[in-house]
């Protein structure tokens, strides 16, 4: 930097015609960098008397201000969409700035992803050795490879699969044991979450679920895949059913997807990030007879009805009593004594057996007037009173299932709401 001085006083010797009435001038310094240069500074008020009005760009290294072909940078892009639903971005390497994914922050500091990861399913509660039936294992797994292999594979590959069959067989258990067991991770929705007071919520929900499972494939190298549970008890038609906006477009949905499963958009202009991974659907049901006929059509799903045989369920009924004592034998002699029964009444019936043991701890604690106080409201280093499990025997098992089949007749037998209404059509 060079630096001139300027001397604060004249020379002693003056013209004799100077006035005489002068000031001393206070000194001051005139900086200019060494590395400028005459043309360079030329070059600049050139520049800026050329477009005076063009604007200051933050940093010539920053992408918020790149241009896109349309002349749009990535602000305008963002605020066209409808909800701002850009989970994708976060502080990641070449996806925003480079200055924000330093070492110090890591490669891929993603933000969100922690929490975007929230709807995804894991299954540290399902421990010990459960039987998984080959049919039931063959279909789920052939469909998931199937659609991961879709690219190089010469055929039509359905998107969907739908798993179908009567009520507590056991499909959604079954098809987590082969998640588990395959190392899937997959996103969970419910039929409760077909429907919303906001005509089109549904969809979307639908949308960013399928987008999130590709996100699980992109960054954490792991098979997802969406999964909806009950999906007739929401989309089907029973009766006089009414058909609202949501299912239409919930039903739209699902078909977009099986017809372009690697297109699919959340906002309202089609982005690079709409590009996505193929991943899976699997739903379950009662009666996709009440579905919408061009949604499960066999070029956009797959059916599956699923009926456990007699030696499945032997074989999952004694997986899931082997830890009480009980041997094949005595399970076979009672699915025999019960037939024609869903897989989870032996859940159940396992379950009735307890309920003298609860009865019987209830009464260690003081009583049904302590419980709220000994369970909620306890001391921290007050500790209840040991659980004892009832000892499991045959005998128990067909008290309990003699009772759940009284419960059933009662229910199918001891019609109340037609004798409550029978005077309505009068």
């Amino acid at each position: 930097m060079a630096l001139f001085r300027v001397p604060c006083s004249f020379p002693s010797t003056l013209p004799s015609s100077f006035p005489k009435l002068l000031t001393p001038v206070p000194s001051f310094s005139i900086s200019c960098s060494s590395k400028s240069t005459p043309n360079q500074l030329k070059n600049d008020d050139d520049r800026n008397t050329d477009n005076p009005k063009e604007p200051k760009r933050l940093s010539e290294q920053s992408s918020w201000e790149t241009k896109d072909s349309e002349g749009k940078d990535y602000l305008y892009r963002l605020g066209q969409e409808a909800d701002n639903m850009n989970i994708a971005v976060g502080a990641k390497a070449g996806v925003i700035d480079d200055l924000f994914t330093g070492n110090f922050l890591g490669k891929d500091s993603d933000i969100v992803f922690d929490y975007r990861q929230k709807v995804t399913r894991s299954f540290e509660y399902l421990q010990g050795d459960y039987y998984i039936a080959p049919a039931f294992l063959d279909k789920v797994a052939c469909h998931i490879v199937k659609n991961y292999l879709a690219h190089i594979l010469n055929v039509k590959v359905p998107l969907i699969l739908g798993v179908w069959g009567g009520k507590g067989q056991g499909k959604t258990f079954q098809t987590e044991l082969i998640f588990q067991a395959m190392g899937i991770v997959p996103v969970i929705m419910s039929a409760g979450e077909l429907e919303s007071e906001w005509a089109g919520e549904p969809g979307k929900l639908i949308r960013e679920r399928y987008r999130t499972a590709s996100q699980v494939v992109q960054n954490q190298g792991k098979m997802s895949c969406l999964m909806i549970n009950d999906i007739d008890a929401g989309l089907g038609r029973f009766g006089n059913t009414q058909m609202t906006v949501n299912n239409q477009i919930v039903v739209g949905t699902l078909m977009n997807l099986s017809d372009n499963p690697t297109r699919v958009s959340v906002g309202q202009d089609w982005r690079e990030s709409d590009i996505t991974n193929r991943v899976p659907i699997i739903v379950t049901g009662n009666d996709f007879s009440t579905l919408y006929a061009p949604l499960i059509r066999d070029g956009r799903m797959e059916k599956f009805y699923w009926q456990p045989t007699q030696e499945d369920i032997v074989n999952i009924v004694h997986r899931m009593y082997e830890k009480d004592g009980i041997s094949r034998d005595e399970v076979v002699s009672i699915v025999e004594i019960f037939p024609n029964q869903a897989l989870d009444f032996y859940g159940a019936l396992r379950s009735r057996t307890y309920d003298r043991s609860i009865s019987k701890w209830v009464e260690d604690i003081g009583g049904v007037e302590k419980l709220g106080n000994k369970l909620l409201r306890r001391r921290k280093d007050e500790e209840l009173p040991v659980f004892t499990p009832p000892e499991q025997t045959v005998e128990a098992l067909l008290e309990s299932g003699y009772s759940l089949l009284r419960e059933q007749q009662l229910i199918t037998e001891t019609k109340l709401s037609k004798e409550y209404m029978k005077n309505m059509d009068d």
